[in-house]
């Protein structure tokens, strides 16, 4: 492809003819051939662009920078953002995969996997293929590829929709994180909707945002770049995330203004199995189960149900959608002999363990049984605050490891207990985690809720840099067949 072609409507200074022929393009310079366009990219941690001279060496055709690179043997394009030049380079490379389908971008501090995949369950119940690009992968019918990021970088977002509209898909739903929209990650085309989840303090220092007011800012760059959103009027920042939106707006939640409302929400319990079901009213009016607990999945049941409607699926396709909707790591549950419930969830911070706690609180176990620990080489406030919310509660908290990384699994225990015993809470210790899942099932009860908080869909455990496989789907089925 002509390079001129791929630059189309860029503000970009080359110095020499870009009217050159582009074999191949790459941000990493370790997979540079001859021929290529290598994008440089200033990250966190590493700047690429000090790999320019390396990639000309390599064979690069073009190296496509923020500013001035030695190069030698390259033409060098210079433009203002290489990430955001990087997303619309991509788009043309694969041939603007997103024309070829509908493409729903969805943002929100919560639910944006289970409803990615209560989209998808509802529009493929209608006979629509629908492909997923989020944080537990990239899902093209039966593969999953794993990714790095909730929102992968803008080429692999680009690659990953020309997977699909060859695959046959002609709906994509996107997971659009806040870090994935202040990147351009998926800029450089039009989202069909754009759906707002709600909206809480997170992911605010460190290397992600520098204050509340940024988070919430890149939020509402999803509603400059759609053609309609679909928004929770119940979360009260609503007006915040959409501020300067281009695009048409519709709603859903409980209030009566809400286009898109639910009714009579009524949780349901037995040995196994927590839901929910409640009563559509406004644009669609019938009774739906979510195989799901709390009020929250009614919330995103009712996102869900609101983006589908743009593709003329059935109520009953929207009922079968979300009944028989699964999605790993969040509140999944796992199938057990005995008289109480076993779930897997991927809570992993203060604020998901409080919102996953208080809702299976709700449903009045005869236990809550909250098993967790806390990732290594991350901040130690967190897992104070993780210990005193499971200490406030659960009836038992079971301290384990997670991903202890590269700190020692007893330290990290410790700052939990530092929060822990703030409370009146009961706990034990037991370091192994596997040993831990051992604990929880011999000991559980008629009745008790048990969570297995943390891990979620990761297949791993990571220590000492080691990533080591780990499905706890996996160990709990050889604790009860009797093999561990």
């Amino acid at each position: 492809m002509i390079l001129t072609s791929l630059l189309e409507g860029l503000d970009y200074r080359a110095d020499g003819p870009a009217d050159i022929e582009i074999s191949g393009v790459v941000y990493d310079s370790r997979k540079v051939k001859k021929g290529y366009l290598f994008i440089c990219l200033k990250g966190s941690s590493v700047d690429s662009h000090k790999f320019a001279a390396k990639a000309a060496k390599a064979g690069a055709a073009a190296v496509l920078a923020e500013h001035g690179v030695e190069a030698p043997g390259a033409l060098v394009v210079t433009v203002n953002d290489t990430r955001a030049a990087m997303a619309s380079v991509s788009a043309k490379w694969f041939g603007s995969p997103a024309e070829k389908m509908s493409v729903i971008g969805i943002t929100g501090t919560k639910g944006k996997t289970t409803v990615s995949y209560m989209i998808r369950s509802i529009l493929e119940a209608g006979g629509i293929k629908t492909g997923i690009i989020g944080t537990i992968g990239t899902v093209i019918g039966d593969k999953v590829i794993k990714t790095e990021n909730t929102t992968p970088e803008s080429y692999d977002i680009q690659r990953y929709l020309a997977m699909m509209a060859g695959s046959g898909c002609k709906a994509a739903v996107i997971e659009a994180s806040s870090i994935g929209l202040k990147d351009h990650r998926v800029s450089g085309f039009t989202f069909d909707y754009g759906l707002f989840t709600n909206f809480s303090p997170d992911h605010i220092g460190g290397l992600e945002h520098k204050s509340i007011e940024e988070y919430m800012r890149c939020k509402s760059m999803l509603f400059r770049q759609c053609r309609t959103g679909i928004i929770n009027i119940d979360d009260e920042n609503w007006r915040g995330v959409t501020a300067g939106h281009t695009c048409s707006l519709e709603t859903y939640g409980f209030s009566q203004s809400a286009g898109l409302r639910a009714e009579n929400e009524e949780l349901v319990s037995r040995p196994g199995y927590l839901g929910v079901k409640f009563r559509f009213a406004g644009s669609l009016s019938f009774e739906a189960d979510v195989c799901i607990p709390g009020r929250f999945s009614v919330y995103n049941a009712l996102a869900a149900a609101a983006v589908c409607l743009h593709f003329g699926v059935s109520e009953k396709n929207i009922a079968d959608g979300l009944k028989n909707v699964k999605v790993k790591g969040r509140v999944e549950p796992v199938k057990v002999p005995g008289e109480y419930t076993l779930l897997i969830d991927y809570a992993h911070n203060a604020l998901s363990m409080e919102n996953i706690l208080r809702t299976l609180r709700e449903y009045r176990p005869a236990r809550l049984v909250c098993m967790f620990g806390a990732g290594g080489n991350r901040a130690r406030a967190r897992r104070y605050e993780m210990g005193e919310v499971s200490g406030r509660l659960a009836d038992l908290s079971v301290i384990t490891a997670d991903n202890s990384r590269f700190e020692d699994v007893n330290d990290i225990i410790n700052d939990i207990l530092t929060g822990m015993k703030k409370t009146d809470g009961k706990y034990v210790v037991i370091p192994d985690r596997r040993q831990a899942i051992k604990y929880c099932i011999e000991n559980a009860g008629r009745g008790d809720i048990i969570v297995l908080a943390g891990k979620g869909h990761e297949d791993y455990q990571e220590i000492n840099g080691v990533k080591y496989h780990f499905d706890e789907r996996e160990i709990v089925r050889g604790i009860i067949d009797g093999k561990l």
